[in-house]
């Protein structure tokens, strides 16, 4: 018997339902129930190895038969999955077992992220599957990179090479140019399997960009990896911004998806697509990536969530009377909920003190508040826009345009063809600023 075991990776769904259905709202509640250290049972939880006798406590914990889930040959197994045993797994890297300001990504391994069952297990099911396609989409801070982190660590420990685009960094003269956006695609691509890059072998002015791109794709990158690659791409919402690139892109990537059903050489690539909203620029439907492969939609959190992560942080709201106060002002708005929880846990502020105070200049809110009202006065027509959406009694009729950007800021809903505000804490924000004089 080996002094240490891990969990399978196909068994790491099974375990962290069995987490939920034995009554532990978080690794830290597991971790105080058996008794081992947080970091202990988030590696057991990540199939990470742990000793013998840990592994099989926790098991018994949670009612699961520890020969059924255990790799018994983890270090023979972790030689074979690596494609490159010199890139780390993304799961080792930024442990974060103390609070810090729930700012942007939240690393592998905290115990301050709530995995979002079922939308976890039915993504790495399906990136698994050759010549996949993942459209996950939510507004901003929805939590969408850090779903998308906790993917792409799944996928390297199937073994899979992994490519992370943000389209957020591509300048916008790249982005007004459909040539130099695929150039600067593949290049990137390139650069992150750490292979020479040969663009100019393969690029031709007689085939066009679309072809080219795709040449370099399946006659070279694919060819060169010996396993299957997941090119993720981050921010795609960005590119709706340039109709004339956004035509030949899109369908640039649907042709890749159909491919794959035809060509074994496009199986090998799996893609996961990320964007704020739905897309706005006119594409024929079998044309389109938007309408193919699984579409993820991440939601706020529901009042379960939020009393679960008002456990991590050790709060007490068993009875769930602060968490209904608090989704009364922010909705489950992960970046809203996530920040307040992180500042009642340092019992620096009151819950009443916060809601009082969040939608004014003196709240815990004032930065991310402020950070959208600077959005707004760059656009007078989405501010007026706003202003009528925040002070109307009924549901609103708004240009779909308009609708899709304010739905990426987050700061409407939409309930069919019409509109509202998304939360309180925006409604109360916004409805008293004169737009007129910004």
């Amino acid at each position: 018997m080996p002094r240490s075991l891990r969990v399978k990776q196909d068994c790491l769904d099974q375990v962290k339902l069995a987490v939920r259905r034995n009554g532990f709202p978080s690794q830290r509640s597991l971790a105080e129930e058996v008794g081992f250290a947080l970091t202990t049972v988030s590696n057991f939880l990540t199939g990470k190895p742990v000793d013998y006798v840990t592994f099989t406590e926790i098991c018994q914990k949670l009612a699961l038969e520890w020969r059924e889930i255990a790799n018994m040959d983890f270090e023979v197994a972790d030689f074979t999955e690596a494609t490159d045993p010199e890139i780390p797994h993304l799961s080792d890297i930024h442990p974060d077992i103390s609070p810090r300001y729930p700012d942007g990504l939240i690393p592998l391994n905290s115990p301050f992220y709530l995995d979002r069952i079922p939308f976890e297990e039915q993504a790495t099911r399906e990136i698994r599957k050759p010549g996949a396609l993942v459209r996950i989409k939510a507004p901003k801070e929805m939590g969408k990179t850090s779903f998308l982190l906790r993917i792409l660590d799944s996928a390297q420990r199937l073994g899979y090479r992994i490519t992370k685009l943000n389209l957020e960094q591509v300048d916008q003269a790249i982005l007004q140019d459909g040539d130099r956006f695929l150039r600067w695609l593949c290049a990137n691509t390139t650069r992150q399997l750490h292979l020479k890059p040969r663009l100019d072998e393969y690029w031709d002015e007689d085939l066009g960009s679309k072809i080219s791109c795709t040449s370099y794709l399946e006659d070279y990158l694919l060819k060169q990896v010996n396993s299957s690659l997941v090119l993720a791409l981050d921010e795609v919402h960005q590119v709706f911004e340039y109709p004339q690139v956004a035509k030949d892109f899109f369908p640039l990537l649907r042709s890749w998806y159909e491919e794959a059903k035809t060509l074994p050489i496009w199986q090998k690539l799996r893609l996961v697509v990320v964007h704020s909203t739905e897309i706005y620029v006119p594409l024929q439907l079998n044309q389109s990536p938007f309408n193919v492969g699984l579409p993820i939609q991440l939601t706020h959190f529901n009042l379960d969530e939020v009393q679960q992560l008002a456990q991590c942080y050790e709060l007490d709201w068993q009875g769930g009377e602060e968490a209904k106060q608090l989704m009364d002002m922010v909705g489950g708005h992960p970046a809203l909920v996530h920040a307040a929880i992180y500042h009642l846990s340092r019992g620096e502020i009151s819950l009443k003190q916060l809601l009082e105070t969040a939608p004014t200049s003196a709240g815990i809110y004032q930065h991310h508040l402020q950070r959208h009202r600077i959005t707004l006065n760059e656009q007078p027509e989405l501010s007026r826009v706003l202003y009528t959406v925040m002070n109307a009694a009924e549901p609103v009729l708004l240009d779909p345009i308009q609708t899709h950007k304010l739905s990426s800021m987050g700061l409407i809903k939409q309930s069919r063809d019409k509109v509202t505000p998304s939360c309180k804490l925006y409604r109360q924000f916004f409805k008293d600023w004169e737009w007129k004089d910004n």
